[in-house]
């Protein structure tokens, strides 16, 4: 019996397209999970970084606050310490018998200037405490976004993978993914992980 050397090359090039059918079956199968998984993970860094946000936001309303508070403070502390230096300048020339009036003003003037001068310094020290809090917060919120920008890069290539089947472009898209997925964690659990260069370049 002869052999067709037409029906091998056929039955050689169905073997090769089913060989690459499954492999790009395969390819398809981790593009998908890696998708999801990134998919995933971007919803949960974003209901943090939502929260997240909020708190930036009250931060920034109570710092606000408080410096308007220190203003008003500074404002009564100022008005009390002139009253107290008028007075002063009056009791040089007033007789004996009112002397002891001008002393009374004087001392409630001045007991004003050292209240308003304590709770002044009580709001300088909160307004600070909030700066430092709304810059906590941006640390982390900069790191969620840093995330989520690698994300966005790693889809996107894990979207030419798919398209393309290139296996070495999916291997490309888990650079990005590794590092979006390390910064997101860095945000969830508080770690010391910031690049300023990338967050100004975003910001």
């Amino acid at each position: 019996m002869d052999i067709d050397p037409m029906e091998m090359a056929n039955s050689t090039t169905e073997e090769d397209t089913a060989k690459r059918d499954r492999r790009n079956a395969r390819l398809s199968s981790l593009v998908a999970i890696t998708v999801a998984f990134v998919a995933t993970f971007l919803g949960v860094c974003k209901v943090k970084d939502d929260n997240i946000v909020q708190a930036m936001q009250q931060a920034q309303a109570d710092k606000i606050d408080q410096w308007a508070f220190y203003q008003a403070r500074n404002l009564r502390q100022e008005v009390a310490d002139a009253a107290a230096t008028e007075l002063r300048l009056a009791a040089a020339g007033a007789s004996a018998s009112q002397q002891i009036r001008y002393h009374d003003s004087i001392t409630r003037y001045e007991a004003l200037v050292a209240d308003q001068a304590k709770k002044k310094e009580e709001v300088r020290v909160q307004a600070e405490k909030d700066q430092k809090d709304y810059d906590a917060l941006n640390y982390r919120d900069d790191q969620f976004d840093l995330a989520d920008a690698l994300a966005a890069i790693s889809i996107s290539l894990l979207a030419m993978t798919a398209l393309t089947h290139k296996r070495w472009l999916y291997w490309l898209a888990l650079v990005p993914t590794s590092f979006g997925v390390l910064f997101g964690m860095a945000g969830l659990m508080g770690w010391h992980l910031h690049s300023d260069t990338i967050a100004r370049l975003l910001s």
